[in-house]
């Protein structure tokens, strides 16, 4: 009868313990699961700040590169200056090449590149596409909005930090606190220099796009058409065949209209030495009619 009484409290004890291990068990997860939404509930509240913390207006640096042909180099180079002038823009870098007088498609090059506002720019590009044959365009954009709002909040801290320093040197007690505000306050002034010269270029770079343009003065536009028919193919290739002949004859004929100076002193030395060869031919020949044949 103690046995049974025993085996029954022993059950009772067990029973207990895993009720109350189940009851932990479930609060642990609730816990878990409370720290959890905590976690990403803060996670979701710092993106927000960091998304409120980006302006609007996105910093975009715009670069556009262009290669043009033209007849008239002059024309171009006149148009590029009216118009630039007329939208606000300016010449940042130009160099322009005199080619051969012996070439007959292109004569002369210019490599300017030019700083547009960058409200201005499909202006601009769309005049040069008006007074000029444009062979290639390429436009690229670059976001530096991150990089521009963490430069500027550095400089904020800079700026806070200068202030404090300055306030702290009103009140230094001894010289060598003084000396330690003004070395720190040096650094600082060195650093905010730098980061306010960065933001300078930001702000060049984004409110003035660039334009590298690349003019050739030609005879013959390039022809820039995609889709052609096989008999339009086999046509252009029999033109631009032909005119390759006329080109080279001319080539040559200019070629040796200017080497004439030394053409002509060689002309007159192989002369000379044909007349002298031939009359040496002669002598040899009216000896040998003299000379009576050999009678064995």
């Amino acid at each position: 009868m103690k046995i049974r009484n025993l085996i029954a409290l022993l059950l009772c004890l067990l029973l207990l313990f895993s009720a109350v291990g189940c009851s932990a068990s479930t609060a642990d997860q609730e816990g878990g699961m409370a720290a959890g939404d905590a976690t990403a509930k803060a996670e979701l509240a710092a993106e927000s700040e960091a998304s409120a913390a980006l302006p609007e207006n996105r910093k975009l640096i715009q670069t556009v590169r262009m290669r043009v042909e033209t007849e008239d180099m002059d024309a171009v180079v006149t148009q590029i200056n009216e118009r630039l002038t007329a939208l606000g823009g300016y010449i940042e870098s130009s160099n322009v090449q005199n080619g051969s007088a012996y070439n007959s498609k292109r004569t002369r090059s210019a490599s300017v590149t030019v700083r547009i506002p960058a409200d201005k720019l499909p202006d601009f590009t769309e005049r040069i596409s008006q007074v000029s044959n444009v062979v290639s365009s390429e436009k690229t954009v670059e976001d530096v909005t991150l990089s521009y709002v963490a430069t500027e909040s550095r400089m904020k801290a800079l700026q806070t930090e200068e202030a404090r320093l300055l306030a702290l040197m009103a009140e230094a007690d001894t010289m060598a606190d003084l000396l330690t505000v003004e070395k720190r306050l040096t650094e600082v002034r060195t650093e905010l220099e730098k980061v306010t010269s960065t933001l300078r270029v930001y702000d060049n770079r984004v409110e003035y796009a660039t334009v590298h343009l690349n003019v050739q003065e030609v005879k013959e536009y390039t022809d820039t058409a995609e889709d052609k028919t096989l008999w339009q193919e086999i046509g252009d290739g029999f033109v631009k065949s032909m005119k390759n002949v006329g080109t080279i004859l001319r080539e040559l004929f200019i070629f040796l209209f200017v080497a004439l100076p030394y053409l002509i002193p060689l002309i007159l030395i192989a002369a000379v030495a044909l007349i002298l060869l031939r009359v040496h031919n002669r002598k040899k020949s009216k000896k040998n009619d003299r000379t009576p044949p050999h009678q064995p």
